[in-house]
């Protein structure tokens, strides 16, 4: 195989972050050629009115076309196999020939909960390197039990980025949260948590049954 490219359905413009613990996933699992990532826009994509995850799916590949489509929806309290039952119903109700191969994310807890392993990649991401005073990380055992993530998250990087008030006024946390992921150089933590668990089975049974070690 001369490229492996995937596509990320997902909620919303965040989830771009999920991009390079996609791409470590398959390169963990097997992959070994170039591996072309792309994230749905699903803001600049012709959608009906109030669309269904079905037609969010179908315009996505149409537009991103892929070998492996993966598709991201919070838990959001609701139960995870929920969720999967959600995604293989959009699925079926695709077009037959226009859906490949597809995997499941779906997280206990909102995407940001994977982002507090590295306190080196927070820093970073921060903008602030060097900072040198101690971040507070939750243990990796605790990330599916937190009840707001997102707020971890936020007041981590506050934290790290050591501006003043005056300069914090122009720090935009959630553009500064989606690049995180960009400078961890393995998620390897995150495989004590039953839904990182769940995914790398998904991705591996899609690399082996497609033969993409080759």
């Amino acid at each position: 195989m001369e490229e492996l490219r995937y596509t990320l359905v997902a909620e919303g413009g965040s989830d771009r972050a999920l991009l390079p613990v996609l791409d470590w996933l398959l390169i963990e699992n097997g992959v070994r050629c170039p591996i072309q990532a792309a994230w749905a826009d699903l803001g600049i994509l012709p959608l009906p009115d109030r669309p269904k995850l079905a037609d969010k799916i179908e315009r996505s590949l149409a537009f991103y076309p892929c070998d492996l489509l993966f598709v991201h929806r919070d838990a959001d309290r609701e139960p995870r196999e929920k969720r999967i039952r959600e995604i293989h119903e959009a699925i079926a109700a695709i077009p037959d020939g226009l859906s490949p191969a597809y995997v499941c994310v779906i997280p206990v807890r909102m995407q940001e909960a994977r982002l507090l392993i590295d306190e080196d990649a927070i820093k970073a991401a921060a903008g602030n390197r060097r900072y040198t005073g101690q971040l507070e990380l939750p243990a990796v055992s605790r990330l599916e039990s937190l009840p707001d993530p997102k707020g971890v998250l936020s007041q981590l990087l506050i934290q790290a980025s050591d501006l003043n008030r005056r300069r914090l006024r122009s720090f935009r946390v959630t553009k500064h949260a989606e690049r995180v992921t960009e400078f961890i150089a393995s998620f390897s933590p995150l495989r004590q948590l039953s839904a990182f668990a769940a995914l790398e089975e998904e991705v591996s049974n899609a690399i082996q049954e497609n033969r993409w070690y080759l």
